[in-house]
Formats: C-alpha cells, structure tokens, sequence
C-alpha cells in the first residue's frame, strides 16, 4: 500500500510536468464520466430505484384489454372487481382507484380545484402508505349508500344527492391549503359536490406512480374513500385502474392464468365482452411503470458509453505518444532493475490520477447536465423531478472511472513496460520513439471515428424526427389560446348546468381582445383518451362488428375557435346541444376509413356513449382531423358530441382566443369566473400551445442528449485524428525534408498527410456504417418520420463527417507542406 500511494505520488508530479498533456486528458476525460453519471443518473431514477411501496416486488397492475378492437391498457368496470377479487387467489389483495380534478369548497375560504383520488379502503395498506395524523378508512366508511330508487336512464338526469365520504389528505395539500393544522381530523367541506371529512393525514412522499398513459395523477392532494355497490356496478362502464398483490410464493404467471379463466368466465355470461374480445393482464408495477420509456433510456445509455468509450481512447493516445516520448526514461529506469510490474504500475497510478481528477471535474459536469436533464426532459418521465447525485449515482462514478483508468491505462502502461535499452540510446533522437506506436494509435482513432460516425447517425435520425414533429399539422392551430379547466359541482340540474355554461360564454367573449370562445373535453393532446363504442348497420345484429373511436365533447362554436375546418356540412348549433339531439360529427380521418368516395354527411352510425345502450346518431358535419394522442401519428379517429347531449358541463377545458397574448387573459379570466360563481376554482390555466410543446418535449428531450453526445464524440474523434496526424508529421519530419530537398512539391506533401488522415476516418465511416445499421435498429420507438435505415440521413452524415475529417486533417497537413527542408532536416 506505502508504494502504491508513493506511485501515486510520483504520478502526480510527473502530470504536473507536462500541463498542456494533463489539461486535455481532464477535460476529455471530464466530459465522458460526465455525460455517463448524468445519464445513469436518470436511468437510475427511472429503470433502477425501488418503488416507495411496501414490498414493491408484490405489486402488480392489472388492466383489461379488447383485442378485437385493438384497444390496449384499459381501465375496470366497477362490476368486474368481484369477480376479480374472488377468482383470483394468487393475489392476495386488489385495490381500485380512479382520479380527477374537483373542486373544493369550503366557507370562508377560496374555492380550489383539487387532484382527486377515489380508491378502494385497501390501496393505502397495499402500498405500506404511513400516516402522520389520522387513521386509513373504515369499512363502514366504505359502504356503499342506500338506494335512491331507479337508476337514472342516462347523464341528463339531475345529479343524485350529496354523499358523506371520507377523506384523507396528503402530506404536501395539508401543508399548503391548512397551514399544517393539527387539529385537521374531522373539518369538514365540499369535494366535488359531496360532503367530505377529513379522518387522516398521509406522511410526506406519497405518491401514485403509473405509466402517463394511465392518466393516474401521480400526486393527488385528497384521496377519498369510494362507496361504489361494486356488486351492482356496471360491466361497461370502465374506470377504475387495479393494483393487486401477490400472495407469498405466487407468481405472475400463475395469477395471469386466473385472471385469464375470470376473463373466460365473463366473456361467456357477457356478450358484449365475447364480441369486444375482453381479456385482462397483469404486469409487475416496476415493468409496467417504466415500459415506455425503457427503450430510449437503454438507447441514450448506450449512446452516453460510446462517448465515455472515445473519451477513454482520446486520452489512450494521448498517453501513447507522450510515453513514446518517455522511453529513453522507461529504459534507463528498466536498466537500473525496475522490474516490469513495476514500471506497469507506476503508469497505472498515472491513469489512475488521470481518472480521479477526470471524475471530480466529471461531477461537475454531472451536476450542470442533471439541472439541463430535469429544465427539458418531458414532464411524463417517471421520476424526472427526483433525477440527482445520490449514493448510487456516486458508485457509478466510481465504477466507470475506475473503468476509464483501466481502459485508457492498460495497453499504454503494457506497452511501456517493455522498453528496449539499446534501440532506444541508439535513437538518441527526439521522435525515435514515436513510430513504434504509429499502427495502435492509428487503430485506436479508426475506433474513435467508428463510435463517433455512429453516435452521429443516431443525431441525425433524430434531427429528421424532430422536424417531421415540428412539421405535424396537428389539425387546430393552437397560437393565441388560453385553456383552462372549471369544475362546476354547484350546478347539480342540467337546467343550472345550461345556465352556467351559457353565462361563461358570454362573461368570456366579452372580454376585451376576444375573439372566439368554446369549451371541450378533453383537450387534444393533454392526455386524456375517452372511448366510445360505434358500429354501422351490421352491428345491431352482431356485436362483434363495433368499434372504437375517441370521443370529445364539445360546445357549438369549438371549431370555429379552434380554427379546425369543417370540410363538409356544418358545424353543432343550438339546435344539436340539448339533451334529445341524435346528431355527431365526424372528423376525416373516420370519414375517409367508413366511407372511402362517399360523403358522410347524411349517414348514420350506431353510438353507444351516453346511455348504456347503443343508439343510432345522424353525421351532420365533417372536420378536420385533429391528432389528440400524439404530434407523431395521425392516431385514431374521433367523433364529436355536443355538450348539451350529456346534460352540460361535460364539455369542461375552456378556451379563448384573442389576437395578441394569451397571457394577457389570465387575470381578466379569472374574475369573469368569479363574478358568474366564486365558488367555481379555475385550475389547469395555460396557453394551448404548451400542449404543442409538450408533445414534442420527448423527441426533443431525445434529439437533444443524442446530439450533444454526437458533438461531443465528433469533437473527440477530430482531436485524436489531429493528434495522430500531428504525431505523424512530427516523427517523419526528417523524411519530408528529404522529400522536399529532392524536389517533392508542397502539395504532394499536403496530399500525403491529408491521405493517410483521411484514409483513417474512411476506414472508421465504413465500420460505423455497418455498425450504424444494426446499432440504431434499437431507436425505431424514437423515430418519427424517418427509418432507422434512412438512406438519405446516412449519407448526409458521411458527407458531414468526412468534411469535419477533412478540417482535422488540414492543419497537420498544412503545417508539414510548410516545413522548410534545412530545418527539418537539422532537427532530425
């Protein structure tokens, strides 16, 4: 151990010799471990960290899934959980919830609208959930309430009475909103119309963690007890998403098969689910988190080693040369008895030394690189808000500078280690050493242009993307909007519901700079999904011949102020939004797929949406289709409803256009909202082309990282080709001079450097072209627009990189033809 740090003593005063030499190598090296513990820190956050649940192994998600209308992940009907919860005994518990916004209300404060949660009375022991005040729900709490007669025929009957629940609060909302009062337990106030107690205070942290997809928010604020007669729900009616837990010593497996006969099971005592092809799915809650995004992640970490690799090989050359520079050193230590293992050693504790300072200026580029991480990665990343340099990161800190010492100190310390006394006294010179290593160097920056070329295509598939979604027409044009969201509890009649909804019509439109005004749900691409179930004539006989559509409902005039074109018939009037009208329309996506040549206007398609049952609805209008999943794919069809179809209200996303600033509105919106109920919150308020931006944020988030790692591996490669080239120059300088004194032409001189250059990174971009082919195959979920095999993108980079090779080259190909004969042949 004494010589060992003595070694690393003596490295640290032969490093401080040559400044210049260990300058480059920390920069280099600072750049790679950087980039690496950034990455790793995000992967870490979101593929690696345990979930913060008891026993999180246990955890599974189950969804259901209609295989025969393509539809994926899809929630519960409230009927289905007893059968679940019967027929599947490898899980020992399920647990349901749902959330939403509501409104709270409560006298003498401000009105709020709130994220809600309403879940089962087992959730929160499932999940090991801890309590700072209060207790977890009582089962009486979860009763469901008495019968208030016949249920109501559709959604434009009054809404039923208040109910009493239960409610516990979060951590954070009971901070924020109550001042931390501890004597919280049993206030009353309204939550989304019904009467809400308070019973518990959860522990700071808790959180819902579910794919976006999922539309599960991740940090409600209330969770309140759901008092559903699950015995007599409804079997169509999907909305609750599942969490089971496996009993001890089941398996997956084993509760899939279970689920698979309760699935059987339904589907032959349920038509519609037979025809609708009903299956349900378990997954492991870690997997299933993070399905989406383990793709790219794994791509981005792969793309981070490839510059942590060309970092490790720049500063392996670097190392080479400046041992060949060393050997007259090497050799005459090796003649006064250092042993072979003691002059490899000593050359390690170099890389070593290397290594460590190239990992502490690493850590700050970690810490800069994690702020821009979190500042643009897309907020529908699991745990982006938790990215940091935890102990875990720091260990693999550790372990990939340890790694880079290894990979960048071996061969040069293996090499070093052999110095031939007499050839190198002979040599006597100053470069005599340096043509020993020529080959190695030349492989090594054929590596470094190899993982450069790579990383680069990958940029460059990315570029192609990002402008294929910056070029997506998304069907409205979202500048100069302001959305927003009011939930409206106190309007319990669809006669008051109409009133309200006619009163923010027309409290906004007079709003100064306004210029259209219309209300909807959801709002294309904020990541809500709503389904409705539509078929043509030969669904009333057969079930299994429906489909799925998205559904959104919306106010006359949502068109018009989304500036989506109405390509034939026309828009909803005042005459289409009240309870008994049978008319929809249909955007041209659904149009063109139903009745390719034919004109929609006039036909009729079988709906089931508002009531229980299907039930034919005219087409009186054709619009533009508006991508409401993603910028990346027309995605499905849609069909419209008019608010005043479903009783009011439902149409609940506002938005106001005006001419200038949407900005502008937020305060005179406010007070409009204000003056027609000040009991209605206003929540969600941002202009719609943040939804825009949002939906590009993964692509860029992607574009971004890969092409800072493609710059920085280009710029790498181009400093260890100038080097190699600039070594070359130096070590034949004798040979070009006699070149020169023989009558060789400058330019032959620049052709030749520039040859040998340029002959290397060909070598590189063909090896990378092959390795591109096969390597970006595992970017194809990260493509929009573009193939992994993009002609046109691979020989647009090619180009690129052999011009960024082509400048490496010239300087040490200029200086060479500028060389003067008698100099050079003096320095020799």
């Amino acid at each position: 151990m004494d010589n060992f740090l003595k070694d690393l003593a003596y490295g640290v005063r032969t490093l401080r010799k040559s400044p210049g030499f260990t300058v480059t190598a920390l920069i280099t090296l600072a750049l790679g471990i950087g980039a690496s513990t950034a990455i790793f820190s995000v992967v870490d956050a979101v593929l690696l960290r345990p979930l913060p649940y008891a026993d999180a192994g246990g955890l599974v998600i189950v969804n259901s899934e209609m295989r025969n209308r393509k539809v994926k992940d899809f929630p519960i009907a409230p009927g289905d959980i007893p059968d679940l919860r019967q027929g599947v005994p490898a899980l020992s518990s399920i647990a349901a919830l749902v959330t939403f916004r509501a409104p709270l209300v409560e006298d003498g404060a401000e009105a709020e609208q709130v994220r809600d949660a309403v879940v089962t009375g087992n959730l929160l022991p499932m999940l090991g959930a801890r309590f700072a005040l209060g207790r977890n729900f009582t089962d009486d709490e979860a009763a469901p309430p008495p019968p208030q007669g016949p249920a109501a025929p559709n959604v434009n009957a009054p809404a039923p009475p208040p109910l009493d629940v239960a409610v516990v609060l979060t951590h954070e909302f009971w901070r924020r909103r109550f001042g931390g009062d501890p004597n919280i337990l049993g206030r009353s106030f309204r939550l989304a119309g019904n009467n809400a107690h308070v019973v518990g205070v959860l522990a700071p942290g808790f959180e819902l963690l579910f794919p976006p997809r999922f539309q599960v928010e991740r940090h409600p604020d209330v969770l309140q007890i759901a008092r559903n007669n699950f015995a007599a729900g409804s079997r169509i009616n999907v909305v609750f998403r599942l969490v089971g837990r496996l009993k001890p010593g089941a398996t997956v497996a084993e509760a899939q098969a279970q689920l698979d006969a309760v699935g059987a099971d339904l589907r032959q005592r349920f038509p519609i689910k037979q025809t609708a092809g009903f299956y349900f799915q378990a997954v492991p809650m870690r997997a299933e988190l993070a399905a989406d995004v383990r793709p790219a992640l794994l791509a981005l970490m792969g793309a981070v080693a490839f510059v942590l690799l060309i970092a490790c090989a720049n500063v392996a050359n670097l190392i080479l040369v400046r041992t060949s520079r060393r050997e007259r050193e090497l050799a005459v230590r090796a003649a006064f008895g250092g042993s072979r293992a003691r002059l490899v050693r000593q050359m390690l504790a170099e890389a070593l030394v290397l290594a460590a300072g190239g990992a502490v200026l690493g850590l700050l580029v970690a810490r800069l690189g994690i702020a821009a991480l979190t500042a643009v990665g897309p907020q529908s990343l699991p745990h982006i808000g938790d990215v940091g340099l935890d102990a875990v990161v720091l260990g693999f800190t550790v372990f990939a500078t340890l790694a880079a010492a290894a990979l960048f100190g071996v061969v040069p310390a293996l090499r070093a280690s052999r110095p031939d006394l007499m050839d190198v006294l002979r040599q006597g010179g100053r470069t005599g050493g340096l043509a020993a290593g020529g080959l190695l160097r030349s492989g090594v920056v054929t590596a470094e242009v190899t993982l450069a070329f790579v990383l680069l295509i990958g940029g460059g598939l990315m570029f192609r993307s990002f402008l294929a979604i910056a070029a997506a027409d998304p069907g409205f044009d979202p500048a100069g909007v302001l959305t927003f969201s009011v939930a409206n509890a106190n309007a319990r009649t669809p006669e008051s519901r109409a009133a309200f909804q006619r009163a923010m019509h027309e409290r906004l439109a007079a709003l100064p700079g306004v210029t259209a005004v219309s209300a909807v749900f959801p709002i294309p691409l904020d990541g809500t999904m709503v389904n409705s179930r539509w078929g043509l004539e030969d669904a009333v006989a057969d079930a299994s011949h429906f489909k799925q559509a998205n559904a959104h409902i919306v106010e006359p005039g949502y068109f018009a102020a989304m500036r989506t074109a109405i390509l034939a018939g026309r828009d909803f009037d005042a005459s289409d939004n009240v309870p008994a009208s049978e008319d929809v329309i249909v955007d041209s996506l659904f149009a063109a797929q139903v009745w390719p040549g034919q004109p929609a206007v006039g036909k009729r398609i079988y709906v089931r949406f508002r009531a229980d049952t299907a039930e034919w609805m005219n087409v009186i209008g054709v619009v533009r289709h508006q991508r409401h999943e993603t910028l990346a794919a027309d995605g499905r069809y849609a069909v419209f409803f008019a608010d005043g179809q479903l009783g009011y209200g439902a149409a609940s996303k506002w938005l106001v256009r005006t001419n200038g600033d949407p900005n502008a509105l937020v305060a005179p919106v406010r007070a409009a909202v204000a003056v027609i109920d000040p009991q209605v919150p206003v929540a969600e308020m941002q202009p719609l082309e943040q939804y825009v931006s949002q939906a590009r944020a993964s692509t860029r988030f992607a574009l971004i990282l890969i092409g800072s790692f493609a710059v920085i591996a280009v710029v790498l490669s181009g400093v260890g080709l100038y080097g190699v080239l600039s070594t070359m120059v130096r070590q034949r300088t004798a040979e070009i001079g006699v070149r020169m004194a023989l009558g060789a032409p400058a330019s032959g001189i620049f052709r030749l450097v520039i040859g040998q250059g340029m002959r290397l990174s060909l070598a590189g971009i063909g090896v990378g072209l092959a390795a591109a082919l096969l390597l970006t195959r595992v970017m194809r979920s990260m493509l929009v627009g573009v193939a992994a095999t993009d002609p046109a993108t691979y020989a647009a980079v090619a180009l690129l990189f052999a011009a960024i090779a082509a400048v490496s080259c010239w300087l040490p190909a200029r200086r060479a033809a500028s060389l003067d004969p008698a100099v050079a042949l003096r320095d020799e």
